[in-house]
């Protein structure tokens, strides 16, 4: 199943078009690709480098919550969102650090810049854990995933719980071509840390087995996207296994696929390495609604990576 993953990443290297994008970094992009995972011959979680489960595991659980701040996921020592929150911290009015505006074109060039840039984002981060009313102002992304998820505010001051709703639409119409979540909201985009990248998901019910597709917008391949995939594969684990299914299909389809120009050389690195096999997934069984679960009631057992790659996200 790598294997998708990774020709993915090879044909943007072969193939991709040189783009600009908001963040100054470049990229080399390609439009409209997809990938399958049977996620009954294993879990895709990447072997090629090691994908840190643990952050899957909480930013998931944080988005099924419909919480929006950051503070729980601080409390669970995942950092993936802190850049963007940071980003609002920076530029408000009680912010009197350090110039930290220009971090997406001085970040390639200037290492002392970097430093400065950590230093004053762990302060914040401390501060988030620290001070309930500096988190509340803030430690919020605004109505990013969790809130469209559980909380889709209406035309009639109304709000709509989609995951709550496709559950039970999956026990009793299973059939249905309706099975669907969306959290690309347009009113609400200007309110948003960062617009949503995985726009859509739609479920299908066949034989028994749950299949999931994923519309991304956009995608990060080296970074982001193995994220992505594990997520829903999660995901999907989780629902089938409150709606009683066993697990068949993740289908991740992307608009535009692309790998920052700074993430190049660690691609290369990446598909230099040989495939390992998948891990499985372990679920509670004790546990039966997916609000329930925690940290400690997920599992992998047989995850056995090649080491780590860093590279800088973009913001």
């Amino acid at each position: 199943m790598e294997e998708a993953y990774l020709d993915l990443g090879r044909k943007i290297l072969e193939e991709g078009h040189p783009k600009e994008d908001r963040t100054g970094v470049g990229t080399l992009s390609i439009f409209g690709q997809q990938m399958r995972f049977d996620l009954s011959q294993g879990f895709p979680l990447l072997t090629t480098k090691k994908v840190p489960f643990g952050l899957i595991k909480s930013e998931l659980l944080w988005f099924l919550k419909g919480d929006t701040n950051i503070r729980f996921l601080l409390e669970h020592k995942n950092h993936i969102w802190d850049e963007w929150a940071f980003e609002r911290y920076i530029h408000s009015k009680d912010y009197h650090g350090p110039d930290m505006t220009d971090f997406g074109r001085r970040s390639l060039v200037d290492e002392a810049f970097n430093d400065q840039y950590k230093l004053e984002s762990k302060k914040f981060c401390q501060k988030i854990l620290e001070d309930p009313s500096f988190a509340k102002t803030y430690g919020d992304l605004g109505k990013v995933y969790g809130y469209q998820w559980r909380h889709w505010q209406t035309t009639t001051g109304e709000t709509i719980d989609q995951i709550k709703d496709v559950i039970e639409m999956i026990k009793t119409t299973p059939d249905s071509r309706r099975l669907i979540v969306s959290a690309w909201n347009p009113e609400d985009i200007p309110s948003m840390a960062l617009p949503p990248c995985h726009t859509l998901f739609q479920f299908y019910v066949n034989d028994g087995k749950l299949s999931c597709q994923l519309y991304q917008r956009s995608g990060d391949v080296f970074l982001g996207v193995p994220f992505n995939i594990a997520s829903y594969a999660l995901l999907t684990h989780l629902i089938a296994h409150e709606t009683g299914l066993e697990v068949g299909e993740f289908v991740h389809t992307l608009g535009d696929a692309h790998l920052y120009k700074n993430h190049i050389e660690q691609m290369k690195e990446q598909l230099s390495r040989e495939v390992r096999p998948m891990p499985q997934l372990q679920l509670n069984p004790e546990k039966h609604s997916i609000f329930d679960f925690e940290m400690r009631d997920i599992k992998l057992s047989g995850y056995d990576p090649h080491p780590a790659i860093k590279a800088p996200i973009a913001v």
